[in-house]
């Protein structure tokens, strides 16, 4: 499979060369920052003020179990309404959303009960935002090609921000306390509903099946996904690595201090190890200047967290586990992200939106479910054995997906062709 032109070295910042894409990622940049300065704040407000785990996990499932329920609903939203459009009105909602939980904390009114319910919508409105703004991306870019460009580079914003936004708040949380961090995020808000409203965005054309109701393009979206190979085997297999893999994050305040005989120091070292490897695969895919590839890549991400995982499981030694940590964020978000590259590509444009909301409830709505069921099987069979449990399933399943391998290269093969990747 010969590629028309030679593979570019250094990193691919191609996507920047679209005045909306720099316009996005200024904005979004700045917008998940805050994001993640305020989910901070909020657990650290429900724990300071009732010390309860139980309202600890309710918190953080509510939050993210949304973006599973919804997203189903806003791909076919995203395919059916002006994607622009949509971006701004669900910013603005998440600008009052954020902008009521300023005002409740500043005005002494802000209970443990008014977080839950906050923290549950601002999940509402993360599981109607992502599959749009997934979906999105092929508009703010002038050139298909700048596509890969664009999906690594979000993945390494997104990333930054995980590490940027919750070191800021922990310092402002201990300088002036955490509603200085729901100011902030509700005025990142701001910024990134301005960066969208200056996008010149052309008229997004009418799609296919308008006059069809919600539940039947919603049929018909999951009628493709599911009857497209290459995309229900990459789905799958992101889900399974979502709910059995990437679940790891929940178990690590076990690890820290039951296992590694630790505190909070080392429960921020290894999520910290753990972001660091996600950072360095979302640039790892920034010098890549072509989809090509990705699939081989993909099949061999699950078996190496997979390992990583089960290595994991029986160190005793602070720095080796913060290596495995490195490596597991690595595999966990280069398969994430490659996953999201190779379906942009190949995806039809009038299902697009309902595809991406299946990749976000593969990737992001599934994790709900997986940190309750880790949570549980660790309290049955303990921490370590669970993490050997989940590992083992990880490299089963990198296994069967490596052998569908030459049967999904003959489908994507003749699309690579014709939008003139391969030659």
């Amino acid at each position: 499979m010969p590629l028309l032109q030679h593979r570019k070295r250094g990193l691919n910042l191609s996507a920047f060369q679209s005045r909306n894409y720099r316009l996005f990622f200024l904005g979004q940049g700045l917008s998940m920052t805050g994001t993640f300065m305020t989910q901070i704040a909020t657990v650290w407000i429900i724990y300071d003020l009732t010390h309860s785990a139980l309202l600890l996990g309710i918190t953080g499932f509510l939050g993210q179990l949304p973006t599973f329920l919804l997203a189903p609903f806003s791909g076919v939203l995203a395919d059916r309404w002006n994607r622009h459009r949509l971006l701004i009105l669900i910013q603005l909602l998440g600008l009052v959303n954020s902008a009521l939980l300023t005002l409740l904390n500043y005005s002494n009114h802000l209970s443990p009960i008014a977080l839950i319910l906050l923290s549950t919508v601002a999940g509402l409105m993360r599981g109607l935002d992502v599959p749009v703004r997934q979906a999105f991306v092929i508009e703010m870019v002038d050139r298909r090609e700048d596509l890969t460009s664009a999906i690594a580079l979000n993945s390494a914003l997104i990333n930054a921000a995980r590490l940027v936004g919750p070191a800021i708040a922990g310092v402002l949380i201990a300088a002036v306390g955490a509603g200085s961090c729901f100011l902030l995020d509700t005025l990142s808000y701001g910024v990134v509903i301005a960066a969208l409203m200056l996008m010149q965005v052309k008229e997004q054309r009418s799609q296919e099946g308008q006059s069809a109701n919600m539940w039947q393009r919603l049929r018909e979206g999951w009628n493709y996904a599911y009857h497209f190979l290459p995309i229900r085997s990459l789905l799958l297999l992101l889900a399974t690595m979502s709910l059995l893999g990437m679940s790891y994050l929940t178990l690590l305040p076990i690890v820290a201090v039951d296992i590694l005989g630790g505190g909070s120091e080392t429960l921020g070292f290894l999520t910290a190890a753990s972001g660091v490897g996600a950072l360095t695969a979302a640039i790892y895919l920034s010098s890549r200047h072509t989809v090509v590839g990705l699939v081989r890549l993909i099949a061999c991400c699950p078996a190496l967290l997979g390992v990583s995982l089960i290595v994991f499981s029986q160190s005793r030694i602070l720095w080796f586990s913060l290596l495995l940590m490195g490596v597991a964020g690595f595999s966990s978000i280069l398969q994430a992200a490659s996953t999201n590259t190779v379906i942009q590509t190949i995806v039809d444009d009038s299902k697009r939106g309902r595809v991406m909301s299946f990749y976000a409830m593969s990737f992001m709505g599934m994790a709900p479910f997986g940190h309750l069921l880790l949570g549980s099987l660790a309290s049955l069979i303990g921490t370590p054995n669970t993490l050997i449990l989940g590992g083992c399933c990880c490299v089963i399943s990198s296994l069967i997906f490596a052998k569908q391998l030459p049967h999904l290269r003959q489908i994507v093969y003749p699309i690579y062709v014709n939008l003139g990747i391969l030659s």
